[in-house]
């Protein structure tokens, strides 16, 4: 498994086109989030380097206190889609997920996706990066593999499976 990695922003290189928008929204959750942002990364299409010109960008927002429900927790996040609009008039849209520490300790297959490619963004405490790190010494563990095929991909999570077989992530 390839290790995740802490984004230096702005300017990192390797977010390319949209590292201006990246920077903006990364800063304007820091703020807007403060001492409850507990962890902040960046994922999809540009943090594996294949992003195009219209391209969205994912992140995963971690943190305390967040309203109940989606629907809640994307009208809090307005104000930050506000300013990034502000500071970079022709910025790609944003699409956060919203999560708990609690509700990423609950397991979620979104963090499938983050284990090989997602930058770290703010991760003070090591929280999001110690569960990646977990996850994917699970998946060395039994030989998962991330399998592509035709630009999309899956995970074979346990190649040697047999029927009825148990096993945890």
């Amino acid at each position: 498994m390839t290790p995740t990695r802490t984004a230096n922003l702005p300017g990192d290189t390797a977010l390319g086109r949209h590292d201006a928008a990246v920077g903006a929204a990364a800063l304007a959750i820091r703020e807007h989030y403060g001492a409850r942002l507990v962890s902040l990364a960046l994922f999809g299409s540009v943090a594996r380097g294949t992003s195009h010109r219209d391209s969205d960008v994912d992140l995963l927002i971690v943190a305390t206190g967040l309203p109940r429900g989606r629907v809640a927790r994307a009208d809090d996040f307005r104000l930050i889609e506000r300013q990034v609009a502000e500071a970079v008039p022709d910025a790609p849209s944003l699409s956060p997920v919203f999560k708990t520490p609690d509700e990423i300790l609950q397991g979620t297959p979104l963090l499938f996706d983050m284990v090989e490619d997602a930058h770290l963004l703010v991760d003070g405490d090591g929280f999001l990066g110690g569960q990646l790190a977990r996850l994917a010494g699970r998946f060395q563990t039994l030989g998962s593999r991330r399998m592509w095929r035709d630009g999309w991909w899956y995970w074979d999570l346990k190649p040697d499976y047999r029927p009825g077989e148990v096993f945890e992530l």
